[in-house]
């Protein structure tokens, strides 16, 4: 019983850290314009830092453009300002209605860049997920300690964690693969 609490709460654990990853490299360009782009610029709203998506469209209408049509256009002026303190690259065209903003493609010293940026996220979550087994190990030690674990199900107990561990070490180099695979796309 113990163990399958301890495996239930490492699992969660590390889908946390896999979630994480996967939100932090949406933001990460690569050559087709995504409105993952623009998710984590916040705009100064009435005082407020409010993400864009609350208060505009965000559309992509070609490849490599992405549309920006806030809801409220007294705001337009402050969502440019938002964008253009952003390290998106570019800057937004404003019609007085909407923001456009062209993605210029992506050079070969930029794409290495942001290929190196995604591989230190991944080892962020690898960190992460090692100190989760670290902590999950103290716990079957401590069960062990208390009587509740014998000998053999606290190393059996370790083993197991050690291949959940090893599981999600292989779903982060999966998503590292595929990502950078994306980046390097021309």
């Amino acid at each position: 019983m113990a163990n399958d609490q301890v495996l239930s709460d490492g699992r969660e654990r590390f889908d946390k850290s896999l979630a994480h990853l996967k939100e932090q490299m949406k933001g990460i360009r690569t050559g087709r314009a995504s409105s993952a782009l623009v998710d984590n610029i916040r705009v100064d709203y009435y005082g407020t830092p409010t993400p864009i998506s609350q208060l505009a469209s965000v559309s992509i209408p070609e490849p490599r453009q992405i549309v920006v049509k806030p809801f409220d256009g007294s705001i337009l002026k402050d969502v440019e300002k938002a964008i253009l303190k952003s390290d998106l690259g570019t800057a937004p065209q404003n019609d007085g209605k909407i923001l456009r903003l062209t993605l210029p493609p992506l050079s070969g010293e930029q794409r290495d860049k942001y290929a190196a940026k995604v591989k230190d996220m991944g080892e962020e979550a690898r960190v992460a997920m090692r100190n989760t087994r670290r902590d999950l190990n103290k716990h079957a030690d401590a069960l062990k300690k208390s009587g509740d674990l014998t000998e053999d199900e606290n190393r059996d107990l370790h083993d197991a964690v050690q291949e959940l561990l090893k599981e999600y070490e292989k779903r982060v180099d999966d998503l590292l693969e595929k990502k950078v695979t994306e980046i390097r796309e021309v």
